[in-house]
């Protein structure tokens, strides 16, 4: 367990959900974890059960990440995974005809502005590190298809999904050592489900209607999305850059049939 020995590794949206699995794993690992989030008591709980330094960090502000930068000006990994879906906020249309203009640039300021932020900031630092690292940007199932009821969250996946391959082919004609891979989770099991789904009689019955066009017929885990960070982060994977690696239990693969139909 030492594919990260000695990395310093930054994870945005690290308290909770994938983020969270993908600190704990890179700490197994190895790595020197940088947990950051905006959720400071739930961050540093999780820092310190891993073994870990936690930094508060709003990945849509500019002057957090200097304020990072001014702690951490040399880093082997960063993985942008701060996102939101836009749904926290209750009541709010998210299809394309009735979004309003403050949600759409809300999500996208998260997800697509702390993307760039954090591909800025890397390069830097990883210029200070023989201009050579791994960049993890996390894209969605949604950042490939359409998702009519979530417009905001999808068209900034996409966006995640064009910078990260513009980010590799601009180290690459640097002549850095810097890679940019994006991943895309479809369904993945964390709190925010739970919360929506509830913990009635009738939750089960729920979870397999939401996995019916899943050809695996199940929610992806997010410790299986670590998985990935932690190859993409490794020096395992050093000729793969601008790739785009889907987790999503076969549902691009077509969604409509399963195996043995």
């Amino acid at each position: 367990m030492n594919r990260l020995t000695d990395k310093t590794c930054i994870v945005t949206g690290a308290a909770k959900g994938i983020g969270a699995a993908i600190a704990r794993a890179f700490a197994a690992e190895g790595a020197k974890v940088v947990v950051t989030d905006v959720n400071n008591e739930v961050g540093r709980a999780l820092a310190e059960d891993i073994g870990a330094s936690f930094f508060h960090l709003d990945v849509a502000d500019e002057e957090d990440w200097r304020a990072l930068e001014e702690a951490h000006p040399i880093i082997d990994v960063l993985v942008n995974n701060a996102g939101i879906t836009g749904h926290e906020k209750k009541g709010a249309a998210h299809d394309p005809e009735n979004t309003h203009l403050l949600d759409w640039r809300t999500v996208h300021a998260v997800n697509l502005d702390g993307t760039f932020l954090g591909c800025r900031y890397a390069i830097k630092a990883m210029r200070r590190n023989d201009g050579k690292g791994s960049i993890i940007n996390m894209s969605s199932r949604s950042g490939i298809v359409g998702i009519p009821g979530a417009a905001a969250y999808a068209s900034s996946k996409a966006a995640i999904r064009n910078h990260t391959k513009t980010v590799a082919l601009y180290c690459a004609e640097k002549g850095l050592q810097i890679r940019c891979n994006s991943v895309h989770p479809a369904a993945v099991w964390t709190d925010i489900w739970d919360t929506m789904i509830g913990r009635g009689e009738d939750a089960d019955a729920k979870k397999q209607k939401l996995v019916q066009g899943t050809p695996l017929h199940r929610f992806g885990r997010p410790e299986e999305v670590a998985a990935i960070c932690v190859l993409l982060a490794s020096d395992e994977a050093t000729f793969m850059t601008g790739t785009e690696l889907t987790i999503d239990g076969g549902i691009l693969a077509g969604s409509s049939s399963s195996p043995g139909q």
